[in-house]
């Protein structure tokens, strides 16, 4: 199967410029930021903290957070050497370069700054939000794939597909499907399932770290290595699936510290 899908999605004219384009990947992150915005207030209790407004005051703190972080992340774990020969390169958002793993640290930066400012529980915000997180994962995975971006290790499956994209012209793993699949509606309905029990408060976000870091090692056996870096640790792990074990424990560490916190007080 080929997948000739365009990067571009349409083009926009703009007066005394030309057209500009607007690629899936854009798409993809403003219908992640739609639906987190509007599933999460939709789900917010009546009465309580957390309620319709304040979630939508954090919009652009988060939004900014994921971008920020995920621009200074992909720069630190993917490409610090790019950084060494030419330090602007980090403002170059443009030329594509985002990691997950510092857009998470970003959003939780960017909870801290906006808990603090309105006086709320840290962790009572990101309970909340966490569940509905991985559907602007599973948005994102899907526009890496309209964009023929991350693409899938070598296989003979029938589904291999062969992206347009690749200089190998390869029959590969559609991995970015498999990532929002995983990291997308599995870790939905995992999280979602979970909300509906009653819970000590900081469960779900630590739930939210240890099935993502799992979900994310498992993808990453179907997706190729970054080119430039290839396998870590004696040629065995990616280097997303060395920076999801971190989360994975800190997870763990989360769970445990609620459970010794607030064994008494739980969350419905």
């Amino acid at each position: 199967m080929i997948v000739e899908v365009n990067p571009v999605a349409f083009y926009l004219p703009i007066p005394f410029y030309g057209w500009w384009p607007i690629y899936w990947y854009g798409i993809s992150w403003l219908v992640a930021i739609l639906s987190i915005n509007y599933f999460s207030k939709i789900s917010a209790p009546k009465v309580g903290v957390i309620n319709k407004n304040l979630i939508e005051d954090f919009l652009f703190y988060g939004v900014l957070g994921a971008i920020l972080g995920g621009r200074i992340g992909y720069m630190l774990f993917y490409g610090i050497n790019q950084i060494q020969n030419d330090f602007l390169s980090i403002f170059k958002i443009w030329e594509g370069g985002l990691s997950f793993h510092g857009g998470l640290i970003g959003v939780l930066v960017s909870f801290y700054l906006f808990t603090l400012n309105k006086k709320v529980n840290f962790f009572e915000m990101t309970d909340h939000m966490a569940v509905y997180f991985p559907l602007g994962l599973g948005s994102v995975r899907i526009g890496n794939f309209l964009g023929g971006e991350l693409l899938g290790r070598p296989t003979d499956m029938p589904w291999g597909m062969t992206f347009t994209t690749d200089p190998l012209g390869l029959s590969r793993h559609p991995s970015q499907l498999y990532q929002a699949f995983l990291e997308g509606v599995i870790l939905f309905f995992i999280l979602y399932f979970i909300s509906k029990k009653k819970l000590p408060k900081m469960f779900i976000s630590g739930y939210f770290l240890i099935f993502y870091g799992i979900l994310r090692i498992i993808s990453e056996n179907f997706r190729t290595p970054d080119q430039h870096i290839g396998f870590d640790l004696f040629n065995l792990f990616t280097r997303g699936q060395l920076l999801s074990i971190p989360m994975i424990l800190c997870g763990l560490a989360i769970i445990y510290i609620g459970y010794k916190k607030n064994r008494n007080e739980t969350i419905s």
